[in-house]
């Protein structure tokens, strides 16, 4: 629990979430089958191997292979999530997400657990800030990054229901709830307007999502009306939404645990270049790998928490 706005708000990891709706949907799903690299504990599939051990397949330490299991699994009717942390997931295994699932586009999830810096005293070498990128130039892929516990459930279910690749990535640090409101809707490939605003758009996914909604508050005491906009499916990418808004507030910052190259903000230019001409100001990893420390610090190092996020656009818009 953390205190927001003299707000009790409860946090929850992404990957905390995946594991439970996996559970949770195996039963209405019989064909959905889990594998996972001998990180059932870490990822929490070993929540599904517990309610289904029939359908839970650990592959031991050998990624490659494993998609290689899913890609067959999927081609029998089976609904395979082939699960393991982000660095070992999106790049050890990558020429076998492009070539035996990206390419015959097979009905296979990828559950990549571990992204990004929080994953903390793991330090650099499994610190995937590189994975969206990877994952968005596959042809066909679909890339999803939730903000929180309820978007991680969404996201599961959607991409159950979707037939088609689909790399969905989640993190080992608790992090706020912000979406547990019942007029909520998940949907692949379409933003969510959080906050209405003027001065600026801030487009965010993943964990700078609730950064962003707390760095717009204390914008606003400085008298800047920020908008913000929760981009959790970053490929497809809801460009409507975004121009709409960046032809509102006349400039656009993204933010996101990632390397500004190729994440979000390489998606959010792309789009803005071509048919919007916006400034663009992208917050994330410059261009570094990151370092061992606890995820709070590291967080607050590289500027993605609410005070670097504040400091940033503050920065950029006067």
């Amino acid at each position: 629990m953390s205190e927001v706005n003299n707000k009790t708000v409860q946090k929850i990891a992404t990957r905390e979430a995946y594991g439970k709706a996996l559970a949770e949907f195996g039963a209405q799903y019989p064909n959905l089958v889990v594998l996972d690299a001998d990180l059932a504990n870490a990822t929490k599939t070993n929540t599904f191997q517990k309610a289904f051990p029939e359908r839970h397949i650990d592959c031991g330490i050998a990624e490659c292979d494993m998609m290689g299991i899913a890609a067959g699994l999927s081609t029998v009717g089976k609904i395979p999530f082939a699960s393991s942390f982000a660095m070992f997931a999106a790049g050890r295994a990558y020429e076998q997400v492009r070539n035996s699932i990206g390419y015959p586009h097979l009905n296979v999830k990828i559950g990549a657990t571990h992204a990004g810096i929080t994953v903390g005293e793991d330090g650099a070498s499994h610190q995937c800030l590189e994975d969206i990128a990877l994952m968005r130039v596959i042809p066909g892929m679909v890339v999803i990054n939730p903000s929180d516990a309820v978007e991680a459930r969404a996201a599961v279910q959607a991409a159950i229901e979707y037939v088609g690749p689909v790399y969905l990535r989640f993190g080992r640090a608790a992090v706020p709830v912000i979406n547990d409101r019942e007029d909520y809707k998940f949907e692949i490939g379409k933003g969510v307007l959080l906050r209405e605003g003027t001065d600026v758009t801030i487009v965010a996914t993943g964990i700078c999502v609730s950064a962003a909604l707390e760095a717009a508050e204390k914008l606003a005491e400085d008298g800047i009306n920020a908008e913000v906009i929760n981009i959790h499916t970053i490929k497809p990418l809801d460009e409507e939404l975004i121009i709409k808004s960046a032809k509102k507030t006349g400039k656009v910052v993204t933010a996101e645990e990632h390397s500004i190259i190729g994440g979000l903000g390489g998606a959010v230019s792309e789009a803005l270049s071509e048919k919007a001409p916006t400034p663009v100001c992208r917050i994330g990893m410059n261009d570094i790998f990151g370092e061992s420390g606890s995820a709070g610090a590291l967080v607050a190092k590289y500027g993605l928490d609410a005070d670097g996020i504040y400091s940033k656009v503050k920065e950029f818009v006067k």
